[in-house]
């Protein structure tokens, strides 16, 4: 009973996201004062995500190590430079073009396994995506960030990759030391992981929409076109770079959905650790546009089959 009320939660992500963005525009208080624990409650976000995983959700890394490679080298080589295009094509402010960049430029999304998983797709290498360009981003999303964002505002390297080391990588290797030991202790709440992350989701872009509760108003619609042009290419290009690599349908569209979908919780709380409220708010958007969109697409795929 437990594990299906985790599974429910979880699977209604977008349902909780937005009631949590209505809550903060609405009573903004709720959320703000919780700001100064967003690096703990998402390093327990990572440490739950490694508990759940397992030595053979490794295998696909050391079995087909080159389409692992050339999955992570598509992550990196679309998104960030998607996110660089679309924000000086629209010619958007300098906080959410460099919103939009570090959208691009994190890791993928541990919701793309659950997705990857609906659209009855190669779940296994789905994994083994998420978890190389997790370990990988303590270098790849300052790198990123820097090579694209510079132009827009300073970027200090070093201080975004001990964040990403502290919040994601350590957390994740706690995990998964955990789990190898109490592994069995563990069964009866693994469930309560995803569902945390779901919740822990919820909650960041509730505290962006309440902190920028009366920037929201003025918002026009080339944000959302932004986010949505970001979201639609990485999907396009992710699936397209399947071809290219000769993947077969599956692992074609498991890429498709690793690369349009990003880890913006992470972005989001990047840029309130080292930039503004203001840039938060493309990773805000994207963590939730994502979500349906590819939600969307796994249903379609998964009748398809």
């Amino acid at each position: 009973m437990f594990s299906r009320i985790c599974d429910w939660f979880t699977r209604f992500l977008v349902i909780w996201v937005i009631t949590a963005v209505v809550i903060a525009y609405f009573f903004p208080n709720y959320f703000v004062g919780l700001k100064l624990y967003t690096d703990w409650l998402f390093a327990l976000t990572m440490f739950g995500i490694g508990a759940v995983l397992s030595p053979k959700d490794f295998q696909p890394i050391f079995k087909k190590p080159q389409k692992v490679l050339l999955g992570t080298l598509a992550q990196f080589g679309i998104m960030p430079l998607l996110g660089f295009l679309v924000a000086k094509s629209l010619n958007l402010p300098k906080d959410l073009a460099l919103g939009v960049i570090l959208a691009g430029a994190v890791p993928g999304a541990m919701a793309s396994n659950v997705i990857t998983y609906l659209a009855k797709a190669d779940v296994a290498l789905s994994i083994a995506f998420t978890t190389m360009s997790t370990f990988l981003s303590p270098v790849l999303t300052p790198t990123f960030t820097y090579l694209f964002a510079r132009s827009f505002i300073r970027i200090d390297f070093w201080a975004m990759f001990f964040s990403i080391i502290k919040m994601v990588v350590l957390p994740v290797i706690s995990g998964l030391v955990v789990k190898h030991y109490f592994g069995q202790k563990l069964e009866r709440v693994v469930k309560v992981f995803p569902a945390m992350s779901a919740l822990f989701i919820a909650f960041i872009c509730g505290l962006v929409a309440a902190l920028n509760k009366d920037y929201l108003a003025s918002l026009t619609l080339l944000i959302f076109l932004a986010v949505f042009l970001h979201n639609f290419f990485g999907l396009f290009f992710g699936y397209l770079a399947g071809i290219l690599y000769r993947f077969n349908r599956k692992e074609r569209r498991t890429l498709a959905i690793e690369v349009g979908m990003q880890n913006a919780g992470l972005g989001a709380i990047l840029a309130l650790k080292h930039f503004s409220s203001k840039s938060a708010i493309p990773n805000a958007l994207f963590a939730t546009w994502c979500i349906i969109t590819a939600s969307i697409l796994a249903e379609y795929w998964s009748r398809k089959e």
